[in-house]
């Protein structure tokens, strides 16, 4: 049985089980778990109800700790929610400590299955999930730049009037504010993207795809239903042993962070990390993202 246990249920984590459950997928028992019980079951009665139009029939239920001996995948959604004015990185030490609680809790279980993390600061979050459950790299998937690569893929479909699914590029680096697009390796059939578009046009793509979350946040509070997609997405390379290529964040060995790259992912996780070739100015822009984190992880009290 294909069993998720689902670890906060705010807003992102209830966007990713709505987005589930409208959806073809391999998930049997949807379980949640949050500190507010009473939301929680509220939460489970209305998704139950979607399941007579539902294209996947998925078992929804309230559950506890216990539920992790016996599932594939646990998605950690909990924690601190970025507010207006705030970066991913304000929230570190509250969530450091959140974290920290929620891992032993989930090992004490016995869960032997994959973590799938999409807490803010993101990178920072997967590190710790892997340091406090000792699990093997493979193991430990955060949601990364998915998302913002959603974003990229979308703006420059915009842009070129093709569909998203026939460009190939990436945001690559934190998922924050020093992630960056490495230009030289973005493509639609085998013609680079440079070759559409002026330097200016990308710098204004590159903006909007690194400020998008501060703007929809500024507008409605929170953001999620992107995120929401992107798990169910990274679920389902799991679930149903895809092997495709998805930008999360993943243990880097060479720098000792998790960070995001082009990453195969399929039944045990994180299968392989791919490193594409970047310019001089590219390799800078990810030493830089590659020391913010390093910086963060350092700063945690």
């Amino acid at each position: 049985m294909n069993k998720v246990v689902l670890i906060g249920c705010g807003n992102v984590g209830m966007a990713y089980a709505y987005a589930l459950v409208n959806q073809h997928d391999y998930v049997d028992e949807l379980v949640l778990i949050d500190i507010n019980e009473e939301r929680c079951k509220g939460e489970a009665l209305d998704l139950n109800h979607c399941m007579a139009y539902s294209p996947s029939h998925i078992n929804i239920k309230v559950g506890d700790y216990k539920d992790l001996k016996d599932a594939k995948i646990c998605v950690i959604c909990a924690g601190a929610n970025q507010k207006p004015g705030e970066t991913r990185m304000d929230l570190i030490n509250k969530n450091a400590v959140i974290f920290k609680s929620i891992i032993k809790d989930v090992m004490d279980n016995d869960f032997k299955g994959i973590f799938i993390v999409a807490t803010n600061p993101l990178d920072v979050m997967t590190y710790l999930t892997l340091k406090y459950s000792k699990v093997s790299y493979n193991r430990v998937i955060g949601s990364g730049t998915t998302l913002d690569t959603a974003r990229l893929r979308y703006l420059l479909s915009e842009r070129l009037n093709v569909c998203p699914k026939n460009i190939d590029a990436y945001v690559i680096g934190e998922h924050g504010d020093s992630e960056f697009i490495p230009w030289s390796n973005c493509n639609l059939a085998y013609k680079k993207i440079s070759d559409y578009l002026t330097r200016k046009e990308r710098n204004e793509i590159e903006k909007e795809v690194r400020e998008s979350a501060y703007e929809i946040i500024k507008k409605k509070g929170a953001t999620y239903y992107g995120i929401g997609m992107c798990l169910v997405r990274i679920t389902n390379a799991i679930l149903e042993d895809k092997k495709i290529v998805l930008s999360v964040s993943s243990y880097d060995k060479k720098n000792g962070v998790c960070i995001s790259t082009p990453a195969i992912v399929g039944k045990d996780g994180v299968q392989d990390k791919i490193y594409i070739p970047l310019s001089k100015q590219e390799e800078n822009k990810l030493e830089n993202s590659i020391n913010v984190i390093k910086k963060a992880i350092k700063s945690i009290k």
